[in-house]
């Protein structure tokens, strides 16, 4: 079964290609027959009831400094390719927001992963929000009477841009620290919107769990262990990652949202565990796939492709060759 994959991503010439799990996904589609172009999300457009991208045809190779080529550039209809993968990273602002309005209109005749209106639906920090049992203490508002409140009763707290990603402008306030008011006045200088606030998980110390679940089953996880002072466990800022597996509390926690990644057509997804803690979902370009694979001696973007051509035979009636 091949078919025709557009990748909305990043400049494919800055990904690191032992890292990057876009890259691994597209060796993948490539190994298995599949044709592939790439488009950047600036090249996304829409008249006359059509989704169009400028795209280039794709082809990627292990090897470092020349680990792509690309054909010459041409108008892609996005009603004639299969399937879309919509992997460009954060962050999620108006222009993510858009995005997904436009690929609105070809899915699923053209199977978009993640579904670009679960996608616009379920930002990591919002998301979460909807299984509260499974996180920590949380608020989210621009009120700072709210947040002095919520920092009394807790008194050890993080505070964080709702739509950040990475570690960036994530902070650490403990009980005796006087630069909430600053950080507050910051934050409304820069954002309009709420801040979200939590308890502050000393677990964290010992490492921020990437699970990543495949049609909502956990496939598998790494540590992130933060290096010395410094409250923040993303790979971007220095954490250290490790080989992981998961505990009773972990798998308690795939099995509570995997129902709802699954009928929300989230293929791939990465959640982030502190201390049997959910802090996020990503669902907008999931990272941890190459790590994972390193450690455990899997290839985690096989059941995600194998997952991917599932729904597209099951939305046009075909059934998937064997391997």
């Amino acid at each position: 079964m091949s078919l025709a994959v557009a990748i909305q991503m990043d400049p494919i010439e800055t990904v690191d290609i032992d890292a990057d799990s876009t890259f691994v996904l597209a060796l993948e589609a490539q190994a298995r027959g599949h044709g592939l172009y790439h488009y950047l999300p600036q090249e996304l457009s829409f008249a006359g009831g059509r989704a169009r991208a400028r795209a280039r045809p794709l082809e990627v190779r292990r090897r470092k400094g020349d680990h792509f080529t690309m054909g010459a550039p041409e108008i892609l209809d996005l009603t004639i390719v299969d399937v879309v993968l919509m992997r460009q990273d954060p962050p999620f602002d108006m222009a993510y927001i858009t995005a997904t309005h436009i690929l609105e209109h070809i899915h699923p005749e053209t199977l978009v992963v993640n579904d670009p209106a679960s996608v616009r639906n379920a930002p990591e920090k919002l998301f979460v929000t909807h299984f509260p049992e499974l996180m920590p203490p949380t608020l989210i508002t621009a009120d700072k009477d709210r947040i002095h409140e919520f920092r009394k009763e807790h008194r050890d707290i993080i505070i964080k841009p709702l739509f950040g990603n990475g570690g960036a402008g994530v902070f650490h306030i403990v009980p005796d620290d006087e630069n909430l008011n600053a950080l507050l006045e910051m934050f409304t200088l820069l954002f309009r919107e709420p801040i979200i606030v939590q308890a502050y998980l000393p677990a964290v110390r010992e490492g921020d769990k990437r699970i990543i679940l495949i049609e909502g089953e956990a496939a598998g996880a790494i540590n992130r262990v933060p290096p010395p002072g410094e409250a923040r466990a993303n790979m971007h800022v220095g954490a250290r990652p490790e080989k992981s597996t998961l505990d009773k509390r972990e798998e308690e926690i795939c099995a509570a949202i995997g129902p709802t990644l699954r009928r929300l057509g989230l293929v791939f997804v990465g959640i982030d565990v502190i201390g049997g803690y959910m802090t996020e979902i990503n669902v907008t370009s999931p990272t941890g796939i190459q790590e994972i694979n390193r450690f455990d001696g899997v290839n985690l973007e096989k059941p995600i492709w194998d997952a991917i051509e599932a729904r597209h035979a099951e939305l046009h009636g075909v059934m998937p060759e064997p391997e």
